[in-house]
């Protein structure tokens, strides 16, 4: 061996001898960022929100430092089947057609769909919207516009990207209804008691669980052991005190099971 190459030879082995250690796997999770309380971004930038804080305590359990990627909620699956995120933690429903591409961890969260309807519409039940007179807003890509595919076919679909452009409809008296989940009808219902009502008893029942690939075995148990850890510790009641104080509240008032 040459001088050069026995000196070439030193300098790699220092250089491997020297970098420092490779960090942590970053686990990478995808989030749409536009349904607060849950998903959303603060005036600085910074992602916020009940799925936020799961996610942060979840990379705490498993020491894993974690990213956080804003993907519109149409694109989560994708994105995870193609490797750009390792997890969704996007207030995603757990169904049997999203099963057919990937796998859902335990659920920590009970929910159902719920009404907005314009004031005084005279609306007493979803099945009263099943009629070509009827125009229903729902969201792109959720249970939401799949259920009413399926159960309301004579209606007048109205299918929006975002939940605002839907609930403006209602406002507007443009639709005679917007179906999405209980949280976000109180929600909004709250913020134009003048102008809509809100019908909150859940004519379906979902659950809420962390999307992963299908092959990911080791992951999902890693994650379903975080979650009866967290449930155990109090940390979703807490989170709900945090967040959904209100909501909590006026749930029990009217006698509709909470969420957690």
């Amino acid at each position: 061996m040459s001088i050069r190459s026995i000196a070439a030879f030193c300098a790699l082995f220092l250089l491997i001898a020297c970098r420092p250690p490779a960090p942590p796997n970053e686990l990478v999770i995808g989030m749409d960022l536009s349904y607060p309380p849950f998903e959303t971004i603060q005036p600085n930038g910074s992602p916020s929100g009940i799925s936020v804080e799961i996610a942060k305590h979840l990379g705490a359990y498993l020491h894993r430092p974690i990213r956080i990627e804003n993907i519109p909620f149409i694109g989560l699956i994708p994105s995870l089947r193609t490797h750009k995120i390792d997890l969704i933690i996007s207030s995603m429903t757990d169904t049997p057609e999203r099963r057919k591409s990937i796998a859902f961890s335990d659920a920590y969260l009970n929910i159902g769909l719920a009404l907005l309807i314009p004031k005084g519409s005279g609306i007493h039940n979803v099945q009263e919207l099943n009629s070509v007179a009827q125009k229903v807003a729902v969201r792109q890509g959720t249970t939401a516009q799949v259920w009413a595919l399926k159960n309301l076919p004579r209606a007048n679909l109205l299918v929006f990207e975002k939940e605002a452009a839907a609930v403006r409809e209602v406002i507007q008296g443009k639709a005679n209804a917007f179906l999405y989940d209980q949280m976000s009808i109180w929600k909004y219902w709250r913020l134009h008691p003048e102008k809509c009502d809100a019908l909150l008893t859940p004519f379906t029942h979902e659950r809420w669980a962390i999307g992963l690939r299908l092959d990911d075995l080791t992951l999902a148990k890693q994650v379903n052991a975080f979650l009866r850890d967290f449930r155990k510790q109090g940390g979703f009641e807490k989170l709900g005190d945090q967040y959904l104080n209100d909501q909590k509240r006026a749930f029990g008032q009217l006698g509709i099971p909470f969420y957690f």
